[in-house]
C-alpha cells in the first residue's frame, strides 16, 4: 500500500518568509563549474549531451549540477528498456537508488539556490498546493543544506504507480549561522511502465513527505 504522509513545507529547512522579503543572495544560483570544478563539470555536461534528446538541453556548466543531473535522469528514464543501456545512465532508472537520487538532487538544487530545479523534483507542475514564489521564499535565508539518505526498504505498488520511501536526515545552516536538523521520510513515485507514458511520468518524483526537527548532536 502507498505510504501516506503530508507534504513537507520548505520552511522545515529554512525560515519561511514572504517573497517581498527574500534576500538577494537566495536568488543567486551556484553553477556546476563553481561547485565541483571545470574537469568534473565537463564530465557531467558530456554525459548530459550524450543522453539528452532535447534540441537545447540544459547541459551547460553554467547551470547548477542538479539541473544537469536532472536532465540526465529524465533522459535515462525515457529511454530505459529501449535498446542497449546508454553509457552514463546510473543508477538504474527504475531502482530504489534512482528514487533516492531525486531527494539528493532536490537538496543539491536548494543548496545551489536553483529553486526551479528543486521545484521540478515534485513533478512537472511543482509542489502541489504551493506557488513557486512561496516555495522559493521559504528557503530565502537558508545558507546551506545537506541530506543523508537512510537504508532503503522495498517500495509499494498501487493504482498504476510505484512508491518508494526514502528516509532522510537533513541539516541546514541559516544566514545567521544557526543550525537545524530534521529527520523523516519522503515518498518518491513513478508510474508503472505503460504505453505512451511521458518522460515526466516514467521518472521518479517527490510525491509526499514529512520531516520533524531533531536535536543537534
Amino acid at each position: 500500500m502507498r505510504q501516506s504522509t503530508p507534504s513537507p513545507s520548505p520552511s522545515t529547512i529554512g525560515n519561511s518568509i514572504s517573497p517581498e522579503t527574500s534576500s538577494p543572495k537566495a536568488l543567486t544560483k551556484t553553477s556546476c563549474l563553481a561547485d565541483i570544478g571545470a574537469a568534473a563539470a565537463a564530465r557531467r555536461v558530456a554525459i548530459c549531451r550524450d543522453v539528452s534528446p532535447a534540441t537545447h538541453p540544459p547541459c551547460n556548466a553554467a547551470n547548477s549540477c542538479a539541473m544537469i543531473e536532472d536532465e540526465i535522469a529524465r533522459s535515462c528514464a525515457l529511454f530505459d528498456g529501449k535498446g542497449a543501456p546508454m553509457q552514463g545512465c546510473g543508477p538504474a532508472p527504475k531502482s530504489a537508488e534512482a528514487a533516492a537520487a531525486v531527494v539528493r538532487r532536490y537538496y543539491a538544487a536548494v543548496d545551489a539556490r536553483d529553486f526551479d530545479t528543486a521545484w521540478r523534483q515534485w513533478g512537472s507542475d511543482g509542489r502541489p498546493g504551493q506557488t513557486f514564489a512561496a516555495f522559493a521564499a521559504g528557503f530565502a535565508h537558508t545558507r546551506t543544506t545537506k541530506v543523508v539518505i537512510g537504508a532503503l526498504q522495498p517500495g509499494d505498488a498501487g493504482a498504476g504507480s510505484i512508491y518508494q520511501p526514502v528516509p532522510v536526515t537533513v541539516e541546514s545552516t541559516l544566514d545567521d549561522g544557526s543550525r537545524q536538523r530534521f529527520s523523516g521520510t519522503y515518498v518518491v513515485r513513478r508510474v508503472n511502465d505503460v504505453d505512451r507514458a511521458t518522460a515526466d511520468q516514467l521518472r521518479w518524483h517527490l510525491d509526499s513527505g514529512q520531516l520533524k526537527p531533531v536535536p543537534l548532536g
